[in-house]
């Protein structure tokens, strides 16, 4: 068989591990490191580079260099280096095909498969695109694997006969998960997950350079982030700052001739101590509260219960970090694992499990959670946008659950069931996940016919949704791979070929030429693709319905 490799494709760093000699073992990039700066660029000869190459280029053409673009991964922003536009999947897909190139390096061998980790919060779109990002890099991703999950695993290899409650903390660079797992006879069991996205040491950094740049403004009256070269030399030292500071008490930042004004050169002189630091981060730090509660309300566990807490993640050396975790729950926190390499290697330690170097079976079981809520849209009162709940978030996978709806209507005979992922009530505000039409309603008054729609969700992360008129017993189903793999879909560029073409021809025209300028939007991408296939299937039921929603659906964006 192949082998797998284990990623961590992190916010501000990448490392990747292999399992070997039965344990997980970093492997050595190009210049001979096990961490590899998430940080792309393009040098002066128009090449695309990236690590430490891209690192080093930083402070001389940060305009031609973008880093911690995991925070954009979901998202339609385009990042520009040099003269030339980029989404965050290619990005991504560049980092990840340097990885593959260094691994096969180091194996002696073409790396072709791989397992790459994800924020445990990260929703369906973010991992669809983390996996687009692996394919373009020339990878068969077997797996996506939460980062917390992943930590767990490089601990729980080595501790398997215990039996314990585990808290994984994790800050990274960019983002913040926590998950509680159970640990008993060999089996790791995700119990919760939460998170923010969009909080981590950026965001620490982010509060030095505002600092830095405010009190540069009131002592010389000139503002730094109009300056690109400038402010590139701000957050390198902001950012070396942060890290002297988890192990010093102040530190001096000294940046002669920052920026000239009227030919006089300035210079940023200023003494950081850890107090200050931590003063402009408490909220931050605080912001992590939350989710935690989240994680123990959702799992039935006290924060009594605990027995180990474990972190992971770079930010997790800040020392405010670490003592508010240790004040929260009255317990110290424990370096059982590398904060910065638990990840990889947990991602490694999957990929044996696929590859079958480690016997699930017999050696470690492991159980997830989904981490979002999923259901349908339904009417409810007079909300046709209402979201019915069909399994909460942080229910333990494998699971089925079914509930019953009933027709809203006189003489409806179809339903059109579409599955969202998220926690808000109006489905406008969650992720639409996928959708398909159940027909031969038998023709009754409103409420007469029941709809049993159930979700069932298994571990290797796939959704079936079925839709059954209970009356007649004709179903309706759908299959959703919640680990991004996108469905296959058939080839519809013969529309034209169909009877219904000319009918629909506008509204196609329309859509694609709105989306020459939205690229990005996955949504109106598949209602196109749904409208073409049931005009080349001759559906004239379903190309009238996804022509509505298309045209409706692009009308609500602009």
């Amino acid at each position: 068989m192949d082998t797998i490799i284990g990623i961590d494709l992190g916010t501000s760093t990448t490392e990747a591990a292999v399992y070997q000699d039965g344990k997980p073992v970093l492997m050595l990039n190009f210049d001979g490191r096990e961490v590899t700066p998430s940080i792309v660029g393009v040098d002066d000869t128009g090449n695309i580079i990236v690590g430490e190459k891209a690192e080093a280029q930083l402070l001389i053409a940060p305009e031609r260099t973008v880093r911690e673009v995991k925070r954009l991964i979901g998202t339609d922003e385009l990042v520009m280096i040099g003269k030339r536009q980029y989404s965050p999947v290619e990005i991504s897909a560049m980092i990840l095909s340097y990885v593959r190139t260094y691994a096969g390096t180091y194996l002696g061998e073409d790396i072709t498969r791989a397992v790459i980790s994800v924020p445990a919060y990260f929703d369906e779109i973010q991992r669809q695109e983390t996996m687009e990002a692996g394919r373009a890099a020339g990878f068969m991703v077997d797996r996506i694997i939460n980062e917390p999950t992943a930590a767990a695993l490089s601990y729980g290899l080595e501790h398997m006969d215990e039996e314990s409650y585990v808290l994984v903390y994790d800050l990274g660079g960019g983002t913040f998960d926590v998950t509680l797992l159970e640990m008993f006879e060999g089996v790791l069991e995700v119990k919760a997950s939460s998170g923010d996205n969009k909080l981590g040491g950026k965001d620490f950094d982010e509060r030095l350079i505002q600092y830095l740049t405010n009190r540069f403004q009131e002592k010389h009256g000139i503002d730094l982030t109009k300056d690109l070269y400038a402010m590139a030399r701000v957050r390198d030292e902001a950012l070396r700052c942060k890290i002297a500071l988890s192990t010093q008490e102040e530190y001096t930042i000294q940046l002669p001739v920052l920026t000239v004004k009227d030919e006089v050169p300035y210079a940023m002189d200023e003494v950081l101590t850890r107090a200050k630091f931590e003063e402009l981060i408490q909220d931050l730090v605080e912001r992590t509260h939350e989710p935690i509660k989240v994680v123990l309300s959702d799992s039935g566990i006290s924060a009594g219960e605990l027995d180990k807490i474990l972190l992971v993640g770079g930010s997790t050396r800040v020392p405010l970090v670490r003592r508010d975790i240790e004040a929260y729950f009255d317990k110290k926190p424990e370096a059982a694992v590398d904060p910065d390499y638990a990840v990889a290697q947990g991602a490694a330690i999957q990929a044996a499990i696929i590859s079958g170097l480690i016997d699930e079976s017999s050696e470690i079981v492991m159980t997830d959670v989904n981490p979002y809520t999923l259901g349908v849209r339904a009417i409810h009162g007079y909300d046709d946008e209402y979201m019915s709940v069909i399994i909460p978030r942080n229910k333990t996978i494998p699971t089925t659950k079914k509930q019953k709806f009933y027709t809203s209507w006189d003489g409806q005979t179809e339903a059109v069931i579409e599955v969202y992922q998220g926690e808000s009530s109006c489905v406008r505000y969650n992720h639409c996940i996928g959708e398909f039409v159940l027909k031969g309603i038998p023709d009754r008054a409103a409420g007469k016919e029941a709809i049993d729609v159930s979700f069932t969700y298994n571990q290797n992360g796939m959704l079936h949704v079925t839709g059954k008129i209970v009356s007649t017993g004709k179903e309706a189903s759908i299959e959703i791979n919640m680990l991004g793999t996108k469905e296959e879909r058939e080839d519809v560029s013969d529309w034209k070929s169909s009877e219904l073409a000319g009918e629909y021809r506008s509204a196609v025209r329309r859509a694609e030429k709105w989306l020459k300028n939205h690229a990005e939007d996955k949504r109106a991408e598949d209602l196109l693709y749904y409208l073409k296939r049931a005009v080349l299937e001759e559906d004239e039921e379903q190309a009238e319905e996804f022509e509505e929603k298309l045209l409706y659906y692009i009308g609500e964006q602009q």
